[in-house]
């Protein structure tokens, strides 16, 4: 696979448009196909500009301003990663509600943290430093929108059947919710091994 697709790839996956339906069950639930839309919408042109940024400038954010190594944030992230995985196996949709909170803008509160999180960061520096800073912002756009259309189909399947299949959708959910989050397990184990890698590359 090409760097521009394994880029675009990884942030489809850490944007997994299964999990971000039920981190936003409510609004799924209670928001019009249009109003969903808008926030939706939204919410993916703050992460993409989140994301374009740190794709740009990469390391120099961590040398510079926070000074620590991006190993470190790659472990950091990881771990959060694999805290939510586990809570959503063992527990299931309840376990992420609190992550969103209230929120008087809820295309904000979409963007963070259920879009722009530790892993989906760490994947756009990581298209900065395989790909060149146009075709790295390309496929951030291109992970995000993916993954939007995706939420926006869901969205849709889930108004069409809800009504008729309630207890059967609520069931999806719960088994959905349990599988991907083995997906977001593995991810986050993997970005731990990396920083781990990186950073004994570094001490060594």
């Amino acid at each position: 696979m090409n760097p521009f697709l394994q880029s675009a790839t990884l942030l489809l996956v850490l944007l997994n448009p299964f999990l971000v339906m039920i981190y936003t069950l409510d609004l799924v639930e209670k928001l019009s196909a249009e109003h969903f839309r808008s926030v939706m919408f939204r919410a993916a042109l703050i992460a993409i500009s989140v994301f374009a940024v740190f794709a740009i400038l990469g390391d120099a954010i961590f040398s510079t301003v926070i000074q620590a190594e991006f190993a470190s944030f790659q472990i950091f992230g990881g771990i959060v990663f694999l805290l939510i995985g586990l809570q959503f196996v063992f527990q299931g949709p309840r376990a992420i509600e609190v992550l969103r909170g209230e929120s008087e803008h809820i295309a904000g509160a979409v963007a963070m943290p259920v879009l722009i999180g530790p892993g989906t960061i760490s994947a756009s520096i990581l298209a900065g430093q395989r790909l060149p800073p146009l075709a790295a912002c390309a496929a951030i756009a291109l992970g995000v929108s993916v993954s939007i259309l995706m939420i926006l189909g869901l969205k849709k399947i889930h108004d069409h059947v809800r009504p008729r299949k309630e207890p059967l959708v609520q069931r999806y959910i719960e088994i959905t919710g349990r599988i991907t989050a083995l997906f977001v397990g593995t991810v986050a184990v993997e970005m731990i091994m990396r920083g781990l890698i990186s950073w004994f590359r570094d001490a060594s």
